[in-house]
Protein backbone atom coordinates (compact mmCIF):
# COMPACT_ATOMS: atom_id res chain seq x y z
CA UNK A 1 0.00 0.00 0.00
CA UNK A 2 1.33 3.61 -1.08
CA UNK A 3 1.57 5.86 1.71
CA UNK A 4 -1.62 7.80 0.21
CA UNK A 5 -3.64 4.71 0.17
CA UNK A 6 -2.28 4.46 3.97
CA UNK A 7 -3.24 7.42 4.72
CA UNK A 8 -6.68 7.41 3.15
CA UNK A 9 -8.09 4.38 5.37
CA UNK A 10 -6.85 5.44 8.37
CA UNK A 11 -8.92 8.50 8.11
CA UNK A 12 -11.86 6.63 6.45
CA UNK A 13 -11.71 4.75 9.91
CA UNK A 14 -12.09 7.36 11.36
CA UNK A 15 -14.66 8.98 9.56
CA UNK A 16 -17.15 5.56 10.06
CA UNK A 17 -16.54 5.25 13.42
CA UNK A 18 -17.33 9.26 14.32
CA UNK A 19 -19.94 9.42 11.46
CA UNK A 20 -21.95 5.55 11.65
CA UNK A 21 -23.57 4.37 8.80
CA UNK A 22 -22.83 5.96 5.17
CA UNK A 23 -26.05 7.15 3.31
CA UNK A 24 -27.54 5.15 0.31
CA UNK A 25 -30.05 7.36 -1.43
CA UNK A 26 -28.57 7.84 -5.06
CA UNK A 27 -31.09 9.56 -7.76
CA UNK A 28 -34.13 10.12 -6.22
CA UNK A 29 -37.10 9.14 -7.74
CA UNK A 30 -37.54 10.96 -10.84
CA UNK A 31 -34.08 9.87 -11.93
CA UNK A 32 -34.59 6.44 -11.04
CA UNK A 33 -37.79 6.16 -12.83
CA UNK A 34 -36.11 7.63 -16.26
CA UNK A 35 -33.08 5.72 -16.18
CA UNK A 36 -35.00 2.33 -16.01
CA UNK A 37 -37.61 3.64 -18.16
CA UNK A 38 -35.22 5.00 -21.05
CA UNK A 39 -33.23 1.81 -21.09
CA UNK A 40 -36.23 -0.29 -21.84
CA UNK A 41 -37.59 2.11 -24.35
CA UNK A 42 -34.09 1.93 -26.07
CA UNK A 43 -33.80 -2.14 -26.10
CA UNK A 44 -32.89 -3.56 -29.24
CA UNK A 45 -35.62 -5.50 -31.14
CA UNK A 46 -33.74 -9.01 -30.15
CA UNK A 47 -34.98 -8.50 -26.85
CA UNK A 48 -38.63 -10.09 -25.87
CA UNK A 49 -41.30 -8.19 -26.70
CA UNK A 50 -42.82 -9.12 -22.78
CA UNK A 51 -39.88 -6.47 -21.71
CA UNK A 52 -40.38 -3.95 -24.25
CA UNK A 53 -44.57 -3.32 -24.11
CA UNK A 54 -45.62 0.15 -23.21
CA UNK A 55 -47.00 -1.56 -19.75
CA UNK A 56 -43.63 -3.26 -19.21
CA UNK A 57 -41.67 0.32 -19.64
CA UNK A 58 -44.09 1.84 -17.15
CA UNK A 59 -43.94 -0.84 -14.63
CA UNK A 60 -40.25 -1.23 -14.32
CA UNK A 61 -39.68 2.44 -14.77
CA UNK A 62 -41.79 2.77 -11.20
CA UNK A 63 -40.05 -0.21 -10.38
CA UNK A 64 -36.37 1.31 -10.71
CA UNK A 65 -37.36 3.17 -7.52
CA UNK A 66 -37.87 0.41 -5.17
CA UNK A 67 -35.41 -0.10 -3.43
CA UNK A 68 -35.22 3.07 -2.19
CA UNK A 69 -38.92 2.79 -1.26
CA UNK A 70 -38.49 -0.41 1.31
CA UNK A 71 -36.09 1.31 3.04
CA UNK A 72 -37.15 1.87 6.92
CA UNK A 73 -38.40 -1.83 6.36
CA UNK A 74 -37.01 -2.68 10.08
CA UNK A 75 -33.29 -3.07 11.16
CA UNK A 76 -32.57 -6.49 9.94
CA UNK A 77 -33.55 -5.54 6.39
CA UNK A 78 -32.03 -2.09 6.47
CA UNK A 79 -29.03 -2.98 7.49
CA UNK A 80 -28.14 -6.27 5.21
CA UNK A 81 -29.94 -4.24 2.23
CA UNK A 82 -28.80 -0.31 2.14
CA UNK A 83 -24.88 -1.15 1.83
CA UNK A 84 -25.73 -2.62 -1.57
CA UNK A 85 -26.31 1.06 -2.87
CA UNK A 86 -23.22 2.24 -2.85
CA UNK A 87 -19.21 1.74 -2.55
CA UNK A 88 -16.91 4.02 -1.13
CA UNK A 89 -13.92 4.30 -3.42
CA UNK A 90 -10.73 6.16 -2.53
CA UNK A 91 -9.87 9.21 -5.23
CA UNK A 92 -7.11 6.15 -6.59
CA UNK A 93 -10.24 4.10 -7.19
CA UNK A 94 -9.97 1.77 -4.24
CA UNK A 95 -12.40 0.61 -2.20
CA UNK A 96 -11.93 2.59 1.37
CA UNK A 97 -8.38 2.74 0.09
CA UNK A 98 -7.09 -0.44 1.23
CA UNK A 99 -8.41 -2.67 -1.84
CA UNK A 100 -8.04 -1.92 -5.85
CA UNK A 101 -11.49 -2.25 -7.65
CA UNK A 102 -9.64 -4.36 -9.99
CA UNK A 103 -8.45 -7.40 -7.15
CA UNK A 104 -12.05 -7.38 -5.90
CA UNK A 105 -12.68 -10.95 -5.60
CA UNK A 106 -16.15 -13.03 -6.80
CA UNK A 107 -18.24 -13.25 -4.09
CA UNK A 108 -18.95 -10.93 -1.19
CA UNK A 109 -17.79 -13.37 1.43
CA UNK A 110 -13.99 -13.11 0.28
CA UNK A 111 -14.56 -9.47 -0.14
CA UNK A 112 -15.70 -8.65 3.60
CA UNK A 113 -12.52 -11.17 4.22
CA UNK A 114 -10.36 -9.24 2.31
CA UNK A 115 -11.80 -5.43 4.02
CA UNK A 116 -11.93 -6.95 7.15
CA UNK A 117 -8.33 -7.72 7.47
CA UNK A 118 -7.42 -4.30 6.90
CA UNK A 119 -10.01 -2.97 9.34
CA UNK A 120 -13.39 -2.40 7.39
CA UNK A 121 -16.56 -4.77 6.46
CA UNK A 122 -18.68 -4.84 3.81
CA UNK A 123 -20.94 -2.90 5.42
CA UNK A 124 -18.86 0.05 5.91
CA UNK A 125 -17.07 0.16 2.61
CA UNK A 126 -20.87 -0.94 0.39
CA UNK A 127 -20.49 -3.71 -1.98
CA UNK A 128 -22.68 -1.82 -4.87
CA UNK A 129 -20.23 -3.76 -7.77
CA UNK A 130 -21.70 -7.36 -5.98
CA UNK A 131 -25.36 -6.22 -5.95
CA UNK A 132 -25.11 -5.14 -9.78
CA UNK A 133 -23.48 -8.65 -10.65
CA UNK A 134 -25.55 -10.67 -8.30
CA UNK A 135 -29.05 -8.94 -10.25
CA UNK A 136 -27.58 -9.69 -13.67
CA UNK A 137 -26.59 -12.89 -13.09
CA UNK A 138 -30.34 -13.40 -12.10
CA UNK A 139 -32.00 -11.58 -14.95
CA UNK A 140 -29.48 -13.99 -17.19
CA UNK A 141 -30.90 -17.07 -15.12
CA UNK A 142 -34.90 -15.52 -15.73
CA UNK A 143 -34.01 -15.27 -19.73
CA UNK A 144 -32.59 -18.40 -19.62
CA UNK A 145 -35.66 -20.32 -18.18
CA UNK A 146 -38.13 -18.06 -20.76
CA UNK A 147 -36.57 -19.23 -23.27
CA UNK A 148 -36.52 -22.79 -22.37
CA UNK A 149 -40.17 -22.47 -21.29
CA UNK A 150 -40.94 -20.92 -24.68
CA UNK A 151 -39.29 -24.13 -26.58
CA UNK A 152 -40.93 -26.06 -24.02
CA UNK A 153 -44.49 -25.00 -25.73
CA UNK A 154 -43.32 -25.49 -28.96
CA UNK A 155 -42.23 -29.21 -28.34
CA UNK A 156 -44.97 -30.15 -25.70
CA UNK A 157 -45.78 -34.14 -26.39
CA UNK A 158 -49.38 -34.07 -24.84
CA UNK A 159 -51.91 -30.64 -24.30
CA UNK A 160 -51.39 -31.33 -20.42
CA UNK A 161 -47.28 -30.40 -20.87
CA UNK A 162 -48.01 -27.84 -22.91
CA UNK A 163 -50.55 -26.31 -20.73
CA UNK A 164 -47.56 -26.32 -18.01
CA UNK A 165 -45.25 -24.70 -19.64
CA UNK A 166 -47.77 -21.81 -21.14
CA UNK A 167 -48.57 -21.63 -17.29
CA UNK A 168 -44.44 -21.61 -16.61
CA UNK A 169 -44.07 -19.04 -19.36
CA UNK A 170 -46.38 -16.59 -17.69
CA UNK A 171 -44.97 -16.78 -14.46
CA UNK A 172 -41.32 -16.49 -16.06
CA UNK A 173 -42.17 -13.22 -17.29
CA UNK A 174 -43.89 -11.66 -14.01
CA UNK A 175 -40.34 -12.80 -12.34
CA UNK A 176 -38.01 -11.53 -15.10
CA UNK A 177 -39.83 -8.25 -14.95
CA UNK A 178 -40.11 -7.75 -11.24
CA UNK A 179 -36.20 -8.89 -10.73
CA UNK A 180 -35.03 -6.52 -13.97
CA UNK A 181 -36.95 -3.25 -12.35
CA UNK A 182 -35.70 -3.99 -8.96
CA UNK A 183 -32.20 -4.76 -10.08
CA UNK A 184 -31.83 -1.78 -12.48
CA UNK A 185 -31.93 0.70 -9.29
CA UNK A 186 -28.34 -0.06 -8.55
CA UNK A 187 -27.20 0.07 -12.08
CA UNK A 188 -28.32 3.54 -11.88
CA UNK A 189 -26.92 4.05 -8.30
CA UNK A 190 -23.52 3.67 -9.83
CA UNK A 191 -24.02 6.41 -12.25
CA UNK A 192 -24.36 8.72 -10.06
CA UNK A 193 -20.93 10.19 -8.55
CA UNK A 194 -21.21 10.76 -4.99
CA UNK A 195 -22.69 7.13 -4.61
CA UNK A 196 -19.08 5.51 -5.48
CA UNK A 197 -16.80 7.82 -3.35
CA UNK A 198 -16.01 8.83 0.02
CA UNK A 199 -16.79 12.34 -0.72
CA UNK A 200 -20.28 11.54 -0.23
CA UNK A 201 -21.96 13.98 1.57
CA UNK A 202 -19.50 17.20 1.06
CA UNK A 203 -15.42 16.90 -0.24
CA UNK A 204 -14.83 15.94 4.12
CA UNK A 205 -11.99 15.73 5.82
CA UNK A 206 -10.15 15.26 3.09
CA UNK A 207 -6.99 17.33 1.35
CA UNK A 208 -8.80 20.10 -0.32
CA UNK A 209 -6.82 22.31 -2.14
CA UNK A 210 -9.46 23.44 -3.97
CA UNK A 211 -12.03 24.36 -1.31
CA UNK A 212 -14.84 22.35 -2.29
CA UNK A 213 -17.82 22.32 -0.29
CA UNK A 214 -17.92 20.17 2.67
CA UNK A 215 -21.51 20.41 2.83
CA UNK A 216 -24.00 17.68 2.04
CA UNK A 217 -25.01 18.54 -1.74
CA UNK A 218 -26.17 14.88 -2.54
CA UNK A 219 -30.09 15.16 -1.59
CA UNK A 220 -30.09 18.56 -3.60
CA UNK A 221 -28.46 17.29 -6.25
CA UNK A 222 -29.89 14.04 -6.91
CA UNK A 223 -33.61 14.84 -6.10
CA UNK A 224 -34.53 18.36 -6.46
CA UNK A 225 -32.17 19.83 -9.40
CA UNK A 226 -32.71 16.53 -11.34
CA UNK A 227 -36.52 17.00 -10.83
CA UNK A 228 -36.89 20.51 -11.55
CA UNK A 229 -34.38 21.04 -14.18
CA UNK A 230 -33.84 18.36 -16.21
CA UNK A 231 -35.71 16.71 -19.67
CA UNK A 232 -36.19 13.18 -19.82
CA UNK A 233 -36.52 13.72 -23.83
CA UNK A 234 -32.83 15.30 -23.48
CA UNK A 235 -31.74 12.06 -21.34
CA UNK A 236 -33.15 9.63 -23.95
CA UNK A 237 -31.44 11.63 -26.87
CA UNK A 238 -27.98 10.72 -25.09
CA UNK A 239 -28.98 6.91 -25.46
CA UNK A 240 -26.94 5.70 -28.55
CA UNK A 241 -27.39 2.09 -29.98
CA UNK A 242 -26.64 -1.02 -27.58
CA UNK A 243 -22.45 -1.72 -28.35
CA UNK A 244 -21.26 -5.14 -26.84
CA UNK A 245 -18.22 -4.42 -24.42
CA UNK A 246 -17.01 -7.71 -25.02
CA UNK A 247 -16.22 -8.55 -21.59
CA UNK A 248 -17.90 -10.03 -18.75
CA UNK A 249 -20.35 -8.31 -16.17
CA UNK A 250 -17.46 -7.83 -13.41
CA UNK A 251 -14.92 -5.66 -15.93
CA UNK A 252 -18.19 -3.68 -17.12
CA UNK A 253 -19.25 -3.05 -13.94
CA UNK A 254 -15.53 -1.94 -12.69
CA UNK A 255 -15.38 0.49 -15.70
CA UNK A 256 -18.72 1.81 -14.94
CA UNK A 257 -17.78 2.52 -11.66
CA UNK A 258 -15.10 4.48 -12.51
CA UNK A 259 -16.23 6.10 -15.10
CA UNK A 260 -18.28 7.63 -12.28
CA UNK A 261 -15.65 7.77 -9.80
CA UNK A 262 -13.91 10.49 -12.54
CA UNK A 263 -17.06 12.49 -12.31
CA UNK A 264 -16.66 13.13 -8.59
CA UNK A 265 -14.54 16.20 -8.72
CA UNK A 266 -16.42 17.60 -11.76
CA UNK A 267 -19.29 17.81 -9.61
CA UNK A 268 -17.67 19.43 -6.59
CA UNK A 269 -16.35 22.37 -8.88
CA UNK A 270 -20.22 22.73 -10.73
CA UNK A 271 -21.05 23.42 -7.16
CA UNK A 272 -18.20 25.90 -6.15
CA UNK A 273 -18.67 27.77 -9.74
CA UNK A 274 -22.43 28.19 -8.74
CA UNK A 275 -23.68 25.87 -11.71
CA UNK A 276 -25.92 23.40 -9.37
CA UNK A 277 -28.25 26.57 -8.97
CA UNK A 278 -31.67 26.44 -10.88
CA UNK A 279 -31.48 26.53 -14.11
CA UNK A 280 -27.67 25.98 -14.41
CA UNK A 281 -26.90 25.31 -18.00
CA UNK A 282 -23.38 23.43 -17.09
CA UNK A 283 -25.14 21.72 -13.93
CA UNK A 284 -28.13 20.53 -16.35
CA UNK A 285 -25.54 18.94 -18.52
CA UNK A 286 -23.92 17.26 -16.26
CA UNK A 287 -26.61 15.64 -14.27
CA UNK A 288 -28.28 14.76 -17.94
CA UNK A 289 -24.95 13.11 -19.03
CA UNK A 290 -25.23 10.72 -15.72
CA UNK A 291 -28.34 9.94 -15.80
CA UNK A 292 -27.62 8.98 -20.01
CA UNK A 293 -24.72 7.31 -18.77
CA UNK A 294 -26.98 5.14 -16.21
CA UNK A 295 -29.34 4.16 -18.64
CA UNK A 296 -27.13 3.21 -20.98
CA UNK A 297 -25.03 0.94 -19.07
CA UNK A 298 -28.39 -0.83 -17.85
CA UNK A 299 -29.68 -1.10 -21.32
CA UNK A 300 -26.25 -2.83 -22.32
CA UNK A 301 -25.75 -5.11 -19.24
CA UNK A 302 -29.42 -6.14 -20.26
CA UNK A 303 -28.83 -6.94 -23.93
CA UNK A 304 -25.49 -8.69 -22.24
CA UNK A 305 -27.87 -10.86 -19.97
CA UNK A 306 -30.26 -11.96 -22.43
CA UNK A 307 -27.30 -12.85 -25.43
CA UNK A 308 -25.49 -14.87 -22.20
CA UNK A 309 -28.78 -16.48 -21.31
CA UNK A 310 -28.15 -18.98 -24.52
CA UNK A 311 -25.18 -20.50 -22.33
CA UNK A 312 -26.86 -20.81 -19.11
CA UNK A 313 -28.20 -24.48 -17.60
CA UNK A 314 -31.36 -24.32 -16.28
CA UNK A 315 -33.45 -27.67 -14.99
CA UNK A 316 -32.62 -30.68 -13.03
CA UNK A 317 -29.92 -31.74 -13.76
CA UNK A 318 -28.73 -29.02 -15.02
CA UNK A 319 -29.14 -28.48 -18.79
CA UNK A 320 -27.72 -25.57 -21.14
CA UNK A 321 -30.49 -23.47 -22.79
CA UNK A 322 -28.33 -23.64 -26.73
CA UNK A 323 -29.21 -27.74 -25.90
CA UNK A 324 -32.69 -27.34 -25.42
CA UNK A 325 -33.39 -24.52 -28.22
CA UNK A 326 -31.12 -25.93 -31.04
CA UNK A 327 -33.65 -29.70 -30.34
CA UNK A 328 -30.31 -31.78 -28.75
CA UNK A 329 -32.67 -31.73 -25.45
CA UNK A 330 -36.00 -31.74 -25.43
CA UNK A 331 -37.58 -29.35 -22.15
CA UNK A 332 -39.65 -31.70 -20.58
CA UNK A 333 -41.82 -30.71 -17.43
CA UNK A 334 -40.03 -33.13 -15.99
CA UNK A 335 -37.13 -31.27 -16.59
CA UNK A 336 -37.87 -28.70 -14.29
CA UNK A 337 -39.83 -30.47 -11.79
CA UNK A 338 -37.34 -32.89 -10.59
CA UNK A 339 -36.84 -33.75 -6.94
Amino acid sequence: MNRRGGWLAALFVGLVAVAGPLPCWAWGATGHEWISGIAIEKLPDSIPVFVRTPEAIAEIAVMGRELDRSKGAGRTHDAERNPGHWVSLADDGSVVGVLPLADLPETREDYDTLLRAKGFTQYKAGYLPYAIVDGWQQLRKDFAYWRAAKKGIETASSPEERAWFESDLRLREMLTLRDLGVWSHYVADASQPLHVSVHYEGWGNYPNPHGYTTKDIDAYFEGEFVRDNLSRAAIAAKVGPYRSCDCSIEAQTKALLLATLAQVEPLYTLEKDGDLKPGGPQGIAFATDRLAAGATALRNMIVDAWLSSADTPVGYPMVNVRDIESGKVRATEKLFKGD
